[in-house]
């Protein structure tokens, strides 16, 4: 085989051992192995599911120096509006987010994450390092740094093809 061909294999290999490893992290989550760990493990449950997501999107439009409303968590979580603003509904009646006027546009709310919220990811935030942390535990710093360099990376490219949530 020639080198071409060889490399073009070697690729290809990667390409199906990447998407293997893609598909065990969407079944891992989707059954919810991460909220059944933080139960057997005793800690507070860690939140999960689209009314989670909602201050998931809320807290990334802050970390960009942006506000969301109901369009952009309905645009973010790729649902109508009506579900949009349901899942908004909730998290308000949970106390984890509160409505404000946009001070620019009277017509339109904007989502703040309240106290309780910010708690709230504060604890999801730390449980889900706290596994990543256990689970690269024993790998040499350079690894580590290479692979959220490079899955970064990749999270980022595969946001630019498919939106920015990564689902289509």
């Amino acid at each position: 085989m020639r080198k071409a061909e060889q490399d073009k294999t070697d690729a290809d290999a990667d390409v199906v051992a990447i998407e293997r490893a893609m598909v065990a992290l969407r079944r891992s989550a989707a059954r919810r192995t991460l909220a059944r760990q933080a139960a057997r493990e005793g800690g507070r449950p860690v939140p999960e599911g689209a009314a989670f997501e909602v201050l998931d999107v809320v807290e990334a439009a802050g970390e960009r120096g942006e506000r969301a409303g109901v369009r952009e968590v309905a645009d973010a979580l790729r649902v109508d509006q009506p579900r949009a603003s349901k899942l908004v509904a909730a998290a308000v009646q949970a106390g984890h987010l509160r409505r404000e006027a946009d001070q620019a546009d009277g017509r339109r709310t904007l989502l703040a994450v309240t106290a309780d919220g910010r708690e709230l990811l504060e604890a999801a935030h730390a449980f889900r390092r706290s596994v990543v942390a256990r689970v690269t535990r024993d790998w040499p710093a350079a690894e580590r740094t290479a692979f959220a360099r490079l899955f970064t990376r990749f999270m980022d490219d595969f946001g630019s093809v498919n939106g920015p949530s990564g689902e289509d």
